[in-house]
């Protein structure tokens, strides 16, 4: 690293947030944010989804989900029925309201993605995606899960720590 330059972290952190502050614009300009986007998503990807699969397949604790899903019910977006198999597990569903605001947030998507991508090549978006897959690797992966995982978290998920060694006298 040159004297001048910006340390590689610094600068990725900086222009991630500047794209996630203007995607989230563009999605509450069409009436929703991220995590309802996550969330109408992984309904239509799985139509009937339990509470416990929709939170695996956000990539949130079931804590965040249901806070982010009592939200949604209460505009009308989405219905919660107890499963008649197992009582205990919430099956999760699209309302109309939700299905058209799904439409709505996914063409705010693919318009912001087209606005993302402009005077840049296939090539350099391919090469794109393998520098930011060997940032990744180089500071412990992106792990398992679909590209938008965890993404709706509000709060970063910590490690667990390690148990404080005694120190001997």
């Amino acid at each position: 690293m040159g004297p001048n330059s910006i340390p590689a972290g610094l600068h990725l952190t900086r222009v991630a947030r500047v794209v996630s502050r203007a995607f989230d614009d563009a999605l509450a300009a069409a009436g929703g944010s991220l995590p309802v986007w996550l969330v109408l998503l992984n309904l239509k990807i799985n139509p009937r989804a339990s509470q416990r699969e929709l939170a695996d397949a956000v990539g949130v604790r079931e804590a965040t989900l249901t806070h982010h899903l009592n939200a949604m019910e209460k505009d009308g977006l989405l219905t919660r029925r107890r499963d008649p198999d197992n009582r205990r597990i919430h099956i999760v569903e699209l309302s109309e309201d939700g299905h058209a605001l799904f439409l709505r947030l996914r063409d705010a998507a693919v318009s912001f993605d087209d606005r993302l991508r402009q005077g840049i090549s296939e090539a350099e978006l391919g090469g794109l995606a393998s520098l930011l897959n060997r940032l990744a690797y180089n500071v412990g992966g992106l792990g398992d899960g679909p590209a938008w995982t965890g993404l709706a978290e509000t709060t970063p998920v910590q490690p667990p720590r390690k148990p404080r060694q005694a120190q001997a006298p």
